[in-house]
């Protein structure tokens, strides 16, 4: 049974950093893409970052194009969210999932998995 744990999240300033992991268990990472989504209250899921199985494919939302990085590291199995330059409308619930379909996607219906989320704020 695949399962995935998000952690990372927590309080930062308007211009922090944070870095979010996702370990999976169950299978090998290099089964699925992987990707972030991220909710905000009152507000629908949004994607904001997508990998391939090996990582050679990156996709990234334009609201956090330059600041955030996808990356992933299979022999840990693990996946990873770096954030730079956070703004309060980062703040949300940050959730990674996997998709068997091992390439790049962007959409969350593609997504088999889905960790528990970690909750970002980001004070000004």
């Amino acid at each position: 049974q695949v399962q995935l744990v998000d952690s990372g999240g927590g309080l930062v300033q308007d211009g922090g950093s944070l870095r979010l992991s996702c370990a999976l268990s169950g299978r090998a990472l290099s089964s699925y893409a992987m990707g972030w989504f991220r909710q905000a209250p009152g507000k629908e899921r949004e994607f904001v970052a997508a990998t391939s199985w090996n990582g050679g494919s990156t996709y990234y939302a334009d609201s956090v194009k330059g600041r955030f990085t996808i990356s992933r590291d299979n022999a840990k199995n693990t996946v990873y969210l770096q954030m730079n330059s956070l703004k309060p409308d980062d703040t949300a619930v940050y959730y990674c999932a996997a998709s068997a379909r091992a390439i790049v996607v962007v959409t969350s219906d593609d997504y088999d998995y889905w960790g528990q989320g970690t909750q970002v704020t980001v004070s000004s």
